[in-house]
């Protein structure tokens, strides 16, 4: 059942068609994933979708049973509300208002949030999209709208969000980047390409194969028609006058043809390998320690850059992965060891922000500036493997057409931005590549160039991210900040995943065996069964004899009714008395001998 309806709508912005007579429609339980390079609408679409945004033209339905909720890219809070005033804004419902304080309150913390009562207007960029899904998550709803839920999680935020999106009832849409995250969670792939929507009934990796299907269909099909092109092109050349309905047919059928545009594949960005020479010298880091206040982010880590270095730093939010970036990049000096920095190295440094100071260097995007002065500042030409070339031909290898390259930075997109600012370091021809959180709102495509681009740099590659599918495309060792120790681990994230499981393993396998085994009580007679032990045998032999005695006088006693009851009585008395003692001397004789073997 179709409970959100979108049809023909058409969007632009500014000058630009983001979507021109598009379909869109969203079955009940339906997990969908929004794929499209940066600056093709994605975020636009999703706030259509959920009614935030209206589209220019077109019908929009939906269903009077649907709650949606919704997760913007960029949140924006009251600055004077409080964390837990912002989850529980608009979430507070007659049936949940007993339960959604402690419900917000766990899936803050879940979250990583644990001040609850700090304002929002102190919360760095990731907080506050924290706050923004835990807000997302606890609210009543079938249908969700996420962009980019996955920024700035930490890993095991992030299978906590998959697993429950997984077991999310209701229907959803999302933008992310996180191609494990896609293929784990969505049922069904909706691809924005040149205004058009395409559906795949798929996941991520199901994609990928009818994608390439697709496009080589349009390709036979615009071969087809450039072939009957050429034909009518002969006929019209030949003179052919519209003297007939249908020769009037053909002419316009001829018309349509010509003016039908060629089928373009997606452009894709590609720069070639622009990194300086190294020398023998590159990084040295020699037992840095550094803390954050009271709290000791790493002690004593120690560890010497090689040429072609491909190593990535993973953790929780906050263990100070970022920090011993900015070490390595010489922002910062530890508070004990020594960085030394080769003659020849030049860093290129991709931060997690984009900085809103100048002071910041490279990272600031004045929003007034046009897109070709911003690389321009940079350089006007580069070299690279493929000679020297201009940086406006290089914007057009990054997928900045000559339209968009005198634009203001202002008028871009986030992904934009982040692709533009990718751009400038990669430009400054490093040979020591410092990559912090790169896959945070840059495309799926423009992600994969990248990693294309990694596999041919000449120079050292410095990876920070929780993106398990880049991880395991571009580094060949882990360092993982556990407990406040970095501790190393070769091979890609699922490598470093897997070693970390059999550790795991190991160590309860160890303990348990380590746990020391309870003793057993040493086996001894108590006081009472050490004395009947002692006389147990001569009380069984009198007893013996005593019975023998009686049946003698009930022998002699034969004519004397009333005595002979008597003794049989006492008889009767005196075996069961025997039949108790020879079990008592039994059980004390097997006593015994456990406690002679013992």
């Amino acid at each position: 059942m179709n409970i959100i309806n979108i049809e023909n709508f058409t969007k632009s912005y500014t000058d630009k068609v983001l979507f021109n007579n598009a379909n869109f429609y969203l079955h009940d339980g339906e997990k969908v994933g929004v794929i499209g390079i940066n600056g093709t609408g994605k975020s636009t679409l999703l706030k259509i979708i959920a009614g935030i945004e209206e589209a220019d033209s077109g019908s929009y339905a939906k269903a009077a049973s649907a709650v949606i909720r919704y997760l913007p890219q960029h949140p924006v809070f009251d600055e004077n509300s409080t964390v837990l005033e912002a989850v529980l804004k608009g979430n507070i419902t007659p049936e949940n208002k007993w339960t959604i304080e402690s419900e917000a309150k766990a899936m803050l913390t879940r979250l990583g949030i644990m001040d609850f009562e700090q304002k929002t207007s102190i919360l760095s960029g990731g907080q506050k999209k924290r706050v923004a899904l835990a807000s997302c998550l606890v609210s009543p709803s079938n249908i969700l709208i996420m962009d980019e839920p996955t920024n700035h999680l930490d890993t095991e935020m992030n299978d906590f969000l998959e697993d429950y999106l997984k077991k999310y009832k209701g229907a959803l849409v999302m933008v992310t980047h996180d191609r494990y995250f896609l293929d784990a969670v969505t049922n069904s792939i909706l691809e924005i390409d040149k205004g058009s929507l395409y559906t795949y009934d798929t996941n991520y990796s199901g994609f990928l194969a009818l994608k390439a299907e697709r496009e080589e269909m349009a390709m036979a099909s615009d071969r087809k028609r450039k072939s009957i092109l050429r034909t009518e092109l002969q006929w019209v050349m030949r003179g052919a006058r519209a003297r007939s309905t249908k020769q009037k047919a053909r002419l316009e059928r001829y018309e349509e043809m010509k003016n039908t545009k060629d089928f373009v594949r997606d452009e894709k960005a590609n720069i070639g390998s622009v990194a300086s020479r190294l020398g023998r010298t590159i990084v040295e880091l020699d037992n840095i320690s550094m803390s954050y206040g009271d709290k000791k982010l790493f002690t004593d880590f120690s560890y010497i850059f090689l040429k072609d270095d491909r190593v990535g730093f993973v953790g929780k939010n906050g263990c100070g992965k970022t920090t011993l970036m900015k070490i390595i990049a010489q922002r910062l000096q530890p508070e004990s060891g020594t960085v030394t920095i080769g003659q020849t190295v030049k860093i290129g440094y991709y931060s997690q922000e984009i900085e809103s100071s100048k002071d910041a260097g490279t990272a600031y995007m004045d929003p007034e500036m046009r897109v070709i002065d911003y690389i321009r500042e940079t350089a006007e030409y580069v070299k690279t493997e493929d000679g020297s070339i201009s940086a406006s031909q290089m914007l057009e290898r990054f997928l900045f057409p000559s339209f968009l390259q005198y634009s203001p930075i202002g008028k871009l997109s986030g992904g934009e931005k982040r692709r533009l600012n990718l751009l400038r370091v990669l430009m400054e021809s490093p040979n020591v590549l410092i990559l912090d959180e790169p896959t945070n709102d840059l495309d799926v495509s423009t992600l994969g160039i990248l990693e294309d681009f990694l596999d041919s740099f000449k120079g050292v590659v410095i990876v920070v991210s929780h993106d398990r599918f880049f991880l395991d495309r571009t580094v060949n060792r882990i360092f993982a900040f556990e407990n406040g120790n970095i501790k190393q681990y070769e091979g890609g994230y699922t490598d470093y995943i897997n070693k970390r499981t059999f550790e795991e393993e190991e160590n309860k396998a160890e303990k348990k065996q380590a746990v020391p085994r309870v003793r057993e009580k040493k086996l001894k007679f108590t006081y009472q069964e050490q004395k009947d032990f002692e006389t147990i045998e001569s009380d069984i032999a009198a007893l013996e004899e005593k019975i023998e005695s009686l049946e003698q006088e009930m022998a002699s006693s034969a004519t004397d009714f009333v005595k002979l009851n008597d003794l049989l009585a006492e008889k009767t008395k005196a075996e069961e008395l025997l039949e108790e003692k020879m079990n008592r001397w039994m059980y004390l004789e097997d006593l015994a001998e456990k406690i002679k073997n013992q």
